[in-house]
């Protein structure tokens, strides 16, 4: 038993990404009746569809799950009110200072873990009292980093800085990946853009299959001046390098974003209009299968690159 099984009481080191429009009940049950942690994005509910999700998680698993929370949410006192009414348990806080919340969710007997992109961060979350951290480099699709740096760059720095148990995020879809992040100091590892092309993801067949289809250099991080974010180079992509072109200030920015870009593609499948977010790792997806699936095959790929290492030699 390792430091992130015993600590969620799950059977493998395995955290499903909590992606916005992506993970439902659906998708963070079948992860967790797999073995690994299903987590909720709540960042993409309201207060009651969030409370919806929850309780037909419950029904759908008895194994432990959790909740994703972006703390810049803006309904963040009713999303916490939820989370502590319906019990669950662990709670995955991310884009804000997790001293805002971790003490006051501590006090209701849950465990916090905290998202980060730097060993600067990693110690401020370990210093607000969070049972464990995700470190997440720049590969990973979605919200990411100002700073760039590489998960493999970004593993053992936080590990040399860190006491809690850690956890690592970006570019991790596979047994050699989870193997490898775990050799650089992680505990167990984060999985976010295979999981968003799973049978139980709540996104759109149009992103799935889209995700599939992607090759190596088709991500690109951008909208730096605004959040960071990973996406696929589409036509809304192309639009916002068209702008850049010139020299927009933060409101045209904004402007061109607009409202529900997120939403209008991985929700609802506009692959031309949307903002489609996924890690980079995505050039090496190519099949969208049952959550419970990936878990199996990333553990088996595990156990083979494990039995490798010892033929190493020199």
């Amino acid at each position: 038993m390792n430091k992130i099984t015993d600590l969620f009481k799950i059977k493998y080191p395995i955290i499903q990404g909590g992606m916005i429009w992506n993970s439902g009940y659906k998708l963070a049950s079948a992860v967790s009746n797999a073995g690994g942690l299903g987590l909720i994005g709540a960042g993409s509910m309201y207060p009651e569809i969030l409370r919806e999700h929850i309780q037909k998680c419950k029904k759908a698993t008895s194994k432990p799950f959790g909740v994703n929370v972006p703390m810049l949410y803006p309904n963040i006192e009713e999303i916490i009110k939820i989370i502590i009414d319906e019990g669950v348990k662990i709670v995955f806080t991310s884009a804000g200072n997790p001293k805002t919340w971790t003490s006051f969710l501590k006090e209701n007997d849950i465990t916090v873990v905290h998202v980060v992109s730097s060993s600067t961060f990693a110690l401020k979350a370990q210093s607000a009292g969070v049972d464990a951290i995700v470190a997440e480099g720049f590969e990973a699709g979605g919200h990411n980093g100002r700073e760039e740096t590489t998960t493999f760059t970004l593993i053992p720095m936080v590990r040399e800085k860190i006491t809690v148990p850690l956890i690592a995020a970006g570019g991790i879809a596979t047994g050699r990946g989870m193997l490898a992040a775990m050799i650089l100091g992680a505990d167990g590892v984060q999985v976010g853009s295979r999981f968003a092309a799973s049978t139980e993801s709540s996104a759109h067949d149009n992103f799935k299959h889209t995700i599939v289809n992607v090759h190596e250099g088709d991500t690109q991080l951008t909208l730096k001046e605004l959040a960071p974010v990973r996406l696929i180079k589409n036509k809304f992509y192309q639009d916002i390098q068209d702008l850049y072109q010139q020299n927009p200030t933060k409101e045209e920015l904004i402007t061109l974003l607009g409202r529900a870009r997120a939403k209008r593609g991985m929700f609802q499948g506009d692959l031309i209009e949307g903002e489609l977010e996924i890690g980079q790792i995505a050039g090496i997806i190519n099949e969208i299968q049952p959550a419970a699936k990936i878990i199996e095959d990333m553990i088996t790929d595990f156990e083979i690159a494990k039995k490798e290492i010892t033929t190493f030699g020199f």
